[in-house]
């Protein structure tokens, strides 16, 4: 497949070039996400402190029931945005890995386009069959690639609106208890 060294060593430079580029976003990814994590779990502890200043203050039942009610409400949009945050964190480094695998394919295509017109070339008389055949099984494994992308990028579109409406209604939802628990 190689015919040089130089090749050869294009090849390998290329793999971990991609394989760099894979590491990187995973740990971009993760850093994200520890931030992330770091950055609610301090929002929470600061809640809970105020939530617990205000609850022993409270005069009576009614007014602690009141001051519990007013604090579910935000504790349910902040566990949806956060939700949300590690969602689209993760839809993001998919689609990015998604680039760099579309990618790498295209180029892997445009190898084995090159060697099959090489080998087309030296081939023996009465080839022309086999040759043919090859680029057809490769034009329809291109093809195939092509069709599973087209439907993992409509899975995550859906996907993407299904998340998006499940966490309006959990939003919704815990107002009207809230607004219930006010009354």
């Amino acid at each position: 497949m190689f015919t040089t060294p130089e090749q050869f060593a294009a090849a390998n430079k290329a793999t971990v070039d991609s394989l760099l580029s894979v590491a990187n976003t995973a740990l971009a990814s993760a850093e994200r996400i520890a931030a992330l994590n770091l950055n609610t779990a301090r929002s929470m502890m600061e809640d809970s402190v105020s939530g617990a200043k205000a609850l022993m203050g409270a005069k009576d039942v009614q007014e602690a029931l009141s001051i519990q009610a007013s604090l579910a409400q935000p504790n349910v949009e902040k566990a949806v945005a956060y939700s949300r945050s590690v969602y689209e964190i993760t839809a993001q480094t998919k689609e990015e890995l998604a680039k760099m695998v579309e990618a790498q394919f295209g180029d892997f295509q445009k190898t084995v386009a090159a060697l099959l017109d090489k080998a087309a070339k030296s081939a023996p008389a009465g080839s022309d069959v086999a040759v043919a055949a090859v680029k057809s099984a490769v034009a329809a494994a291109n093809s195939a690639f092509e069709n599973m992308n087209k439907a993992a990028k409509q899975v995550a579109e859906m996907t993407e609106a299904n998340v998006a409406a499940a966490t309006n209604a959990t939003v919704k939802a815990a107002s009207s208890v809230a607004a219930r628990a006010k009354k």
